[in-house]
């Protein structure tokens, strides 16, 4: 008995867009082969905040994301939840520092929106490559790096070592609506014509091996 799958995640054909889909196009019924087809990237963000990642919505003439090659450049993201900011205020007055770590999460989860609008599916991310991070500082609040470390360690925890990035975080003045943080993300893309599977063989009744393989899609 063969299993083609990914790494591990939810095992649903008819919610799959991935490998179940390039199946279903030639012809294979993806249930019957035993196919499952894994979102890791936004089952990671669900088991670790117990949310979905949001649609994106511009609120002017703008893109949630654009793509240059396999660099995607994200829109700044602000704290949104549910329609509401996260916060108001500025960190080292109104916000304290573990709020607006709290923040930095909230706008990851909220670009990763903007980077799914553009390219559907999450599980096409290879690489975070860089975090800009602004923060509503206070006069004299000078730990903008301590509010980026809510967003970096958000990324590593969803991504592991491909979550690793160059960043920048920056004190500033005002930013829009008030609230406390605001971030963008580059981001680097799987190669569009290449991707892997698992192949699992089962040799009935008691050993199976398994290795991964490349194949076109």
């Amino acid at each position: 008995i063969f299993f083609f799958q990914a790494e591990d995640g939810i095992r649903d054909v008819e919610r799959s867009r991935g490998l179940g889909d390039v199946y279903k196009r030639q012809g294979i019924n993806a249930e019957y082969m035993g196919i499952y087809i894994l979102f890791m990237v936004e089952k990671k963000v669900k088991d670790t905040v117990g949310l979905e990642i949001p649609p994106f919505k511009a609120v002017g003439n703008y893109v949630g994301a654009s793509q240059v090659g396999n660099l995607l450049f994200t829109s700044g993201s602000i704290p949104m939840k549910d329609g509401k900011p996260l916060a108001l205020g500025k960190v080292g007055k109104e916000v304290t520092l573990e709020q607006a770590q709290e923040c930095a999460k909230q706008c990851i989860i909220n670009a990763l929106g903007s980077a799914k609008s553009v390219i559907g599916d999450l599980d096409q991310i290879l690489k975070i490559v860089k975090l800009t991070v602004y923060v509503n500082a206070a006069p004299g609040f000078v730990n903008s790096p301590g509010v980026a470390n809510g967003a970096s360690d958000f990324l590593v925890q969803i991504f592991g070592d491909n979550g690793k990035h160059a960043r920048a975080a920056v004190g500033v003045a005002e930013l829009p609506l008030n609230v406390p943080v605001e971030l963008d993300l580059i981001i680097q893309l799987k190669d569009k014509q290449q991707g892997f599977i698992t192949l699992t063989i089962f040799l009935y009744p008691v050993s199976y091996t398994h290795m991964t393989l490349p194949t076109k899609l």
